[in-house]
């Protein structure tokens, strides 16, 4: 290692790779827009974001654990422009608003500047200006 390795890691770091937990709030938010297969899921957060990834293997297991607990539904769907038909996914009715709160935890993580200022960082900020 020497420094400019250094500087070249922070100039273009490596992508971070989901793991179960985030993986089922990502899905969840994505599901919360609309019907999903697996490969699009992968793919819409490549395309979305140059810091996150997520493997086939963490996927396929945050979709099993979120099929085994009834939170989203599965179907098969040809989808156009695809050979074969795509297992489809979407969120149980039942499941809406724990599913939105679950997704809250994604945008809060992959947007950590973004979340909402509480109460008491509201009153520090003014008393600073």
């Amino acid at each position: 290692m020497n420094f400019e390795d250094i500087y070249c890691f922070f100039r273009d770091p490596p992508p971070l790779y989901l793991n179960q937990e985030l993986a089922v709030c990502y899905i969840l938010d994505i599901l919360l827009q609309g019907d999903s297969y697996g490969t699009e899921l992968i793919a819409r957060l490549e395309h979305e974001s140059s810091v996150y990834r997520l493997s086939d293997t963490v996927l396929y297991s945050a979709v099993k654990f979120l099929e085994a607990s009834g939170t989203i539904v599965g179907y098969w769907k040809k989808v156009e422009g695809r050979g074969r038909p795509r297992r489809m996914y979407q969120i149980d009715s039942q499941w809406r608003e724990k599913a939105e709160e679950l997704a809250s935890f994604w945008t809060q993580y992959s947007h950590p500047h973004s979340k909402p200022i509480s109460a008491f960082e509201s009153r520090a900020l003014s008393i600073g200006s």
